[in-house]
């Protein structure tokens, strides 16, 4: 098995509620153990984040363990969120998960992309 490497809230911080809602969804998933957070090309300001659970990491992951969440996020992903705040809201109007990075000088307003 491919062992990544530690990293930690100065990669990406999980908020408690973010914590939270990535266990609970985690474990009604039989076949994840991990949320992977990349960045990838699109969304209407140039780079989105996106968010899967998978059950193992790929070679060069970064690993951040937040209890007992472990997010893996990939080496050109890490260059792009380091910093970065995921939180979680349960409000009915914009809940969901938020990012907040630093990195960011612009994103839309349904906070899902962003452009450096």
């Amino acid at each position: 098995m491919i062992q990544p490497r530690e990293a930690d809230e100065r990669l990406l911080k999980l908020t408690p509620e973010a914590e939270a809602k990535v266990a609970d969804l985690i474990a009604r998933e039989p076949e994840a153990s991990y949320l992977r957070v990349a960045i990838t090309g699109g969304g209407c300001n140039g780079l989105s984040y996106k968010m899967k659970f998978v059950a193992e990491p790929k070679n060069g992951d970064f690993m951040v363990r937040k209890g007992d969440v472990e997010v893996l996020v990939d080496r050109k992903s890490a260059l792009y969120l380091k910093g970065t705040v995921l939180d979680y809201s349960q409000k009915l109007v914009a809940g969901g998960f938020k990012f907040s990075n630093p990195n960011a000088k612009a994103s839309c307003s349904c906070g899902e992309s962003f452009s450096l």
